[in-house]
């Protein structure tokens, strides 16, 4: 055919396809971080079939009804990506373009996937990523990028604020209302509790990994850089993207800050990920100057969106996909609209309304971005409620109460044989327990146990159970030792109680005063110390005046007896045991 195709910029779409892959990581990370352990293994599942799914439904069907003309509403029919495609003028090969597309297809459908966390059918969400990648992501990306009736317009979305993210979060929206909130999200009077994810460790791991990959899905997005003005370009985007991410960072934890009382991790979290959502229609478009004003409109947006989606609409929204995707999507188009500096009419002016643009291009961004909303509300409203109709949306209570691992995938647990525990614990009291025990093994497993001794003395036995925050364990043992006590049996446990002492927030919501908090559980037996010096040597090690402090129980022990010797009473106490 005689094509030409650039190396520069072959490369460059592919690396920015690699990118924008990761990025399932990445969302991965993010949306099993902020919802339950229980639900963990479900959640990494559909994002990998997010993305299984998608590819091999884009290449059959989508990419064609994207890319395979330019009529006003869809491109055309072409399965399996057979026709030829010279017409788009590409740099790189077709491939290398598809491929790119199918990554980005796939973003928008795994959007959606932490909005319905904990509570979806599997089969049921196999089935609505098939046809949201088919049919409903194709026919808006036509209108927007495959020369459609918007892209005629002028609309401008450079990389998928409203293309992939405000898909995806329309969808979100749409799905999280049919489903209905979790079991427990609401009281009866409607208002909205807390329920913490399991590990937002995880969860900033995922919003890292989208913020670097983020340089892919917008830098790449040039699809050259083979020519100073696609290189200058590049630069400018990857600047614009990483502005407004920050810039919305640091402004939601500001936000959050005053609002509730502490700076808010996981909505912090939020806010990288919005500045990011807003910047991506117009990274090309705009000045440092405008990023940094997106970033800063998209902080207060996430923070009072998700807030709102929460508490006024009722909708359970896990991860704040909605506010996230749906939200900042939408205001990064428009603001593109208003801070369009390097998008230019004829005579070189900008088309920014405050740069001296005028409405028309604003006006053009506002329709674009409510037709596909209209667009994905309408079809999505439809998918989900004949999916809802026909095999079922929602998972059933006793499968979400039990937690959607062990029901839909038969896994016991995603964290199977793994249990954290805090460093102040791993200390020489551990090695030393572990030490003992290697000793014992090497006496033999099959020795005859020793007959019960008669116990020397009927000295009192006392058990004190100590419940203190695991970080107190330390002073709380250095105590201990120094009265004696050098026994103690030490386990990680929950704690359920009620904690008045202070306002706590997550995502915005205050967390009811009744709630399970990690804490260690001390035990010693005692008997020549006397109870009440250690009692009051706990109580001297662990008291801060805060609440939370613990809390000492003491039980009467009627015996005690040692395995290894057959010792009884106080003389089993004593010794290495």
């Amino acid at each position: 055919m005689g094509l030409s195709f650039s190396s520069a910029d072959t490369i460059w779409v592919l690396l920015g396809a690699a990118l924008v892959f990761f990025m399932q990581a990445g969302f991965a990370m993010v949306e099993t971080g902020f919802t339950r352990a229980k639900n963990a293994g479900n959640i990494i599942m559909k994002n990998l079939m997010d993305f299984a799914i998608g590819t091999p439904i884009f290449w059959f069907f989508g990419f064609g009804l994207m890319f395979a003309g330019s009529g006003a509403l869809i491109g055309g029919l072409d399965f399996f990506i057979q026709k030829d495609y010279s017409f788009l003028g590409l740099s790189v090969p077709l491939w290398a373009y598809a491929i790119f597309q199918t990554v980005f297809c796939a973003t928008a459908a795994t959007i959606v996937s932490g909005a319905m966390a904990e509570r979806t059918k599997f089969i049921s969400y196999c089935i609505y990523s098939a046809v949201i990648s088919a049919f409903i992501y194709p026919v808006s990306g036509h209108w927007i990028w495959g020369g459609g009736w918007l892209a005629q317009l002028g609309f401008h979305d450079f990389a998928g604020s409203t293309a992939v993210h405000m898909v995806g979060g329309v969808a979100a929206l749409v799905g999280a209302k049919i489903l209905g909130p979790r079991i427990g999200k609401y009281d009866k009077d409607g208002k909205p509790r807390a329920i913490p994810g399991h590990s937002l460790t995880l969860g900033a791991l995922g919003v890292f990994i989208l913020w670097f990959c983020w340089f892919g899905f917008n830098g790449c997005s040039t699809i050259s850089v083979s020519s100073d003005e696609s290189m200058t370009a590049a630069g400018r985007i990857f600047f614009t993207t990483n502005l407004a991410a920050a810039t919305a960072t640091v402004a939601v934890m500001i936000i959050t800050w005053i609002r509730y009382k502490k700076p808010d991790v996981s909505m912090t979290l939020n806010g990288s990920l919005a500045g990011l959502v807003a910047i991506t229609a117009g990274c090309d478009a705009v000045t440092p100057a405008g990023a940094f004003f997106i970033g800063l409109i998209a902080a207060f947006v996430v923070v009072f969106g998700i807030e709102f989606v929460d508490k006024v609409l009722k909708i359970d929204d896990p991860v704040g996909a909605i506010g996230v995707h749906g939200f900042c999507g939408a205001t990064g188009t428009l603001l593109t609209g208003l801070f369009a500096y390097y998008l230019t009419d004829d005579n070189g002016n900008p088309l920014g309304l405050f740069y001296g643009g005028g409405f028309q291009f604003f006006g053009t961004q506002l329709l674009g971005v409510i037709s596909v909303i209209a667009w994905v509300a309408i079809t999505m409203t439809i998918v989900f409620t004949i999916i809802k109709k026909t095999i079922g949306l929602r998972a059933s209570r006793e499968e979400e109460v039990r937690g959607l691992d062990v029901t839909e995938h038969n896994l016991v647990s995603s964290y199977a044989d793994f249990l954290p525990m805090p460093p102040q614990v791993l200390t020489g009291e551990t090695e030393n327990a572990t030490s003992v025990l290697l000793q014992g093994h090497e006496s033999g497993a099959a020795a005859a146990a020793p007959a019960i001794q008669p116990a020397a003395t009927n000295a009192t036995l006392t058990k004190l159970s100590i419940l203190c925050r695991q970080e107190s364990f330390s002073q709380l043992k250095d105590a201990m030792n120094s009265i004696g006590v050098t026994g103690m049996t030490v386990t990680q446990v929950l704690g359920y109680g009620l904690q008045k002492g202070r306002d706590t927030y997550y995502r915005g919501v205050k967390l009811d005063d009744a709630k399970l908090l990690p804490k260690v559980k001390v035990e010693v037996v005692v008997s020549k110390v006397p109870v009440e010096t250690v009692i009051e040597t706990a109580r001297k090690a662990l008291y801060t005046g805060h609440v939370g402090d613990g809390k000492i129980f003491v039980y009467h022990v009627e015996n005690t007896v040692r395995i290894r010797t057959g010792e009884q009473g106080f003389d089993a106490l004593q010794g290495e045991d």
